[in-house]
């Protein structure tokens, strides 16, 4: 059964009565008039559909907004020194980029309560959905897309905060554990892989074109968390050889799987969830549209808008300048970046007079060059895709044997899309292959909420001014001129949760 965006919000509605309903104790020992109890809603497939879909639903809080011109996507970016802004009106977000932030910034706090409801909606099917007398093939899948997504987001948890609390079933006030302590990383992520594991045994699909969880998404997400267990801060590094392995077994069984031919189309919403895109936030407009509004720059007429736009995440020129100019990524309405457009989306062409973010404009609904806009941004927020698949093959596979053929064609494959030549694989050694892949991701990968959790698991920050990596601690962005300190290696837990639940303390050291 296809979840549709446009079902997803009704059924949030009903699923937020269910939640509250067993999340609060009575009220003026009124009963209920909902009656949607565990033991009543959840007795049928379609209750079972409609729970998943709520926390389907609830993972799009990573596009939500987080005051003026700002959105919680930006808080994986502002940090990186990747990205600036023009307008620099909010003022959680100028702390994110100026590295100031605390336990009060917004952005922090959303990302810690949206993560942690994709947790608790996931728990509730995990806990309730087996009970369900239905097919079981449908309600194997069920339970493996729940497992698969609260993996994802404590794998976010555990990367943002440490040490954080580990809640496996469905709470209310009258729950033990109603203010859990912090769990140690180690155990958070022997959580992550087991849910995962489930995941990729309840009988998915290869792939699946309606944007549900499939077992190419989750042998890529087992494969991210192979990579980062490996490096800080637990240093299991035999978990390269893991992480290597499960990002074969989907470039070997990759089937419609593939790098798509151009750039553009990693942005074309006739292509969501095929060729390169293993998996991605649903968009709809008739529910939401694509968050990535806020990359649009600050009133410039590139769309039907006309002169619109924010301007608060725009790339930082020294790294737009660290990609070589024959990089066809750097190519102005071609790769990542674009220096001018057509007024109002499809008139006349205008330069910009510097570069903005491309990765995620959307001409079908902006307008294109004699073809006026739909004004419907239906463009899915991608979040795994093939090409980094490949990236974390290359970067697993030489941590383990040194330079392979196979990892050098993994690279290669990405280096000649982007019009660029690989040296040959016999030129390298271990530590510069090293390099050749991380330099990599940096410029593959640029704006998609990943270069952070690789400056933390590496301990090192790409140098935007001389292609070199730098130690994490005392690295100075290029977007703000502030230096990392050893307390960025993680965030603050929101103040506000540990006033909640003080069972949360001590705060992440420096805050």
């Amino acid at each position: 059964m296809k979840i549709s965006t446009i079902n997803i919000g009704k059924i949030v509605g009903v699923m937020s009565l269910l939640i509250t309903s067993i999340g609060c104790s009575d009220f003026l020992d009124e009963q209920d008039p909902s009656n949607l109890e565990p033991a009543s809603f959840y007795t049928t497939d379609i209750h079972a559909e409609a729970a998943i879909a709520a926390v389907y639903d609830d993972a799009r809080f990573v596009g939500e907004g987080a005051g003026i011109f700002s959105s919680n996507w930006q808080f994986l970016m502002a940090p990186t020194g990747t990205t600036t802004t023009e307008t620099a009106q909010n003022s959680d977000l100028n702390n994110l980029y100026a590295l100031s932030f605390d336990a009060n910034t917004l952005h922090i706090r959303n990302w810690y309560r949206g993560i942690y409801k994709v947790i608790g909606n996931a728990n509730l099917v995990l806990e309730n959905v087996p009970g369900i007398e239905m097919d079981e093939t449908q309600k194997s899948q069920i339970l493996g897309e729940a497992s698969f997504l609260r993996a994802w987001a404590y794998f976010y948890a555990v990367r943002l905060w440490g040490d954080v609390p580990l809640i496996t079933t469905p709470q209310s006030s009258t729950s033990e554990d109603f203010f859990p302590p912090r769990t140690p990383q180690a155990e958070v992520y022997g959580l992550i892989v087991s849910d995962l594991l489930s995941a990729e045994n309840a009988g998915l699909p290869w792939t699946d074109e309606s944007g549900r969880v499939s077992q190419a998404a989750v042998k890529t997400l087992l494969s991210k968390v192979y990579l980062t267990m490996a490096g800080q801060p637990l240093n299991d590094t035999g978990r390269y050889a893991d992480a290597a392995a499960k990002a074969k077994e989907v470039i070997d069984n990759a089937g419609p799987i593939r790098l798509f031919e151009t750039y553009g189309q990693l942005h074309d919403e006739s292509l969501n969830n095929t060729g390169e895109h293993i998996f991605s936030l649903q968009y709809n407009n008739l529910v939401e549209d694509n968050p990535m509004d806020n990359m649009y720059p600050n009133f410039q007429p590139v769309t039907y808008r006309g002169p619109s736009g924010t301007g608060s995440t725009i790339p930082d020129i020294q790294f737009y300048n660290s990609y070589s100019d024959g990089d066809l990524r750097k190519v102005d309405r071609e790769g990542w970046f674009y220096t001018s457009y057509y007024e109002n989306g499809d008139g006349e062409l205008f330069e910009l007079g510097k570069p903005y973010i491309f990765k995620y404009f959307n001409r079908t609904a902006d307008g294109t060059s004699g073809v006026p806009g739909t004004a419907k941004d239906n463009l899915n927020l991608m979040l795994f895709r093939y090409a980094e698949v490949l990236l974390i093959y290359a970067e697993a596979d030489n941590e383990v044997n040194g330079p392979s053929q196979a990892a050098w064609d993994g690279l290669n494959a990405i280096r000649e899309r982007a019009q660029l030549t690989t040296p040959a694989v016999g030129t390298f050694n271990q530590d510069s292959f090293r390099d050749a892949i991380l330099t990599e991701r940096w410029h593959e990968l640029a704006f998609e909420m990943k270069a952070w959790f690789d400056m933390v698991r590496l301990r090192q920050v790409y140098n935007v001014t001389n292609g070199e990596f730098d130690d994490f601690v005392g690295h100075v962005n290029a977007n703000s001129g502030q230096a990392l300190q050893e307390k960025h290696l993680l965030f603050p837990l929101p103040e506000q949760e540990i006033i909640n639940n003080p069972n949360l303390t001590p705060q992440n050291p420096g805050y």
